[in-house]
């Protein structure tokens, strides 16, 4: 697949007035810092359609982009780490949920996780809320550039084995880096096979 086209359509913090069109949607969340915009920008090619910053937890609503005119990318607010009071954080969640469980024109959350580290507790628990609430989601290891072939594999399996104690089969993921466009072309190439898939039908 290739971007022709990404435009910013809304910023919200309340899923029904997310927009209305039938089209498919895809969702970017992740810990504060994992690398969010960088990986939307680099999927984009634009350089600052997704707002990127030192400090995590810049992203607080939920933003749609529309991409090619026939899909929604939607960027999240990070999880984790941003360093926000309390009663936002709880308010994230909130809008977070709701998305998640009411949003009928979503058909894949990409859950961002950093390769670099060895599985978190949070991310596992975010997963968990996903397969429980029967959301589909794929994973996405970022900064694959800041690791060699050999961690990057051993950290993958780690998580791998993590996931197989919780699932039967593993959901399907991608190893990405922003700085040297890894992962970019599998990723486009599975968004596109899914928004045919839903054509066919």
């Amino acid at each position: 697949m290739n971007i022709t086209s990404a435009e910013f359509v809304i910023s919200n913090s309340d899923v029904k007035k997310c927009p209305k069109e039938a089209i498919p949607e895809y969702a970017f969340i992740g810990r504060s810092n994992v690398g969010k915009s960088s990986l939307i920008n680099m999927l984009t090619g634009r350089k600052s359609l997704a707002k990127t910053s030192g400090k995590p937890g810049k992203t607080q609503l939920i933003n749609h982009f529309i991409i090619n005119k026939n899909w929604h990318l939607v960027d999240l607010p990070g999880y984790g780490y941003a360093k926000v009071s309390r009663s936002t954080k709880q308010t994230f969640q909130k809008f977070i949920t709701n998305y998640f469980e009411k949003r009928q024109q979503l058909v894949c959350a990409f859950v961002l996780v950093d390769i670099r580290h060895e599985p978190q507790n949070i991310d596992l628990e975010f997963l968990t809320y996903l397969g429980v609430n029967h959301i589909p989601f794929s994973i996405i290891f970022t900064k694959a550039d800041k690791l060699g072939k050999t961690k990057i594999e051993t950290n993958v399996s780690l998580y791998t084995e993590k996931l197989l104690t919780l699932w039967e089969e593993l959901p399907p993921y991608f190893i990405t880096s922003s700085t040297e466009k890894t992962g970019k072309e599998e990723l486009l190439a599975y968004i596109d096979q899914i928004n045919n898939s839903l054509r066919e039908h």
